[in-house]
């Protein structure tokens, strides 16, 4: 088996990248390292870093359907199934063929000629600069092309399961299981009650329109997009699904509640 490793060099020494390959190795994998521009060909692969380190690394892994695990040497660490110290058990896992999977639902955003992969979520932030006032925008939503009602709020997060133990559950949004397959509509300190969450299924074609003299900053996970304005069209597609190793397909809500509290 040839065991792919990923991993932030700015939170994992190049010693332990080296003693991680040569365990692999020992056990009879195939360790191959790979680089920030390289592309990820492998059998699986094991990511060293935190939550954004997981983030790069399936982007590029669903590309070739490329099951992956990561350790985190960050924070939180959501997205990771292990903690350093764990080296062992993690190994044992990449290495076993039968071990369980996640899938994780990706999402494909459209603005203009430009499109893009997200894992976590589509974030669309108000504009703030001297030149523009200091007023709420106007977000119309439409499902499969059918206006699906309006938000008024500073923002509006498209969080994908996975996103939602973030960038929703920060902005008062529920929480959904990682395999779920579901997208939930929060808005950004909303004006009115009435702009409340919207919990959708990912099977649809999500439309969002500006409204006139209105524009907002699109971010996904958290790295810019673009500028949104009402002569733009932003759409908001399920894409290919990213798999993750786990050591148990029930534990999620356990874990998110060790690391909440």
């Amino acid at each position: 088996m040839q065991i792919g490793i990923f991993y932030n060099g700015a939170q994992v020494s190049e010693n332990i990248v080296a003693e991680i390959a040569a365990r692999l190795r020992s056990a009879g994998a195939t360790a191959v390292v790979f680089g920030a521009q390289d592309e990820i060909v492998c059998d699986r692969l094991l990511v060293l870093g935190g939550d954004g380190t997981m983030l790069r690394a399936a982007k590029r892994a669903v590309l070739h359907d490329i099951p992956l695990v990561g350790i985190n040497y960050g924070r939180l660490g959501f997205l990771t199934e292990f903690e350093r110290g764990e080296e062992a058990a993690l190994i044992e896992l990449i290495l076993d063929p039968g071990c369980p999977v996640i899938e994780r639902a990706m999402i494909r955003v459209r603005l203009g000629n430009s499109e893009h992969i997200c894992l976590n979520e589509l974030a669309l932030l108000r504009e703030i600069s001297p030149e523009r006032s200091n007023r709420v925008e106007r977000i119309a939503v439409s499902l499969d092309g059918k206006a699906a009602g309006n938000f008024v709020a500073d923002g509006l997060i498209v969080a994908t399961p996975t996103g939602s133990t973030a960038y929703s559950l920060s902005a008062g949004g529920s929480i959904l299981a990682p395999d779920c397959g579901a997208l939930i509509l929060t808005p950004v300190c909303a004006f009115s009650m009435s702009s409340r969450p919207i919990v959708c299924s990912d099977s649809v074609m999500l439309g969002l329109t500006i409204a006139e003299n209105d524009a907002l900053m699109a971010y996904g996970d958290g790295e810019f997009l673009g500028r949104v304005t009402e002569a733009d069209t932003l759409t908001v597609t399920k894409a290919r699904s990213v798999r993750f190793l786990t050591r148990d397909r029930s534990g999620f809500f356990l874990k998110l509640t060790q690391k909440l509290c």
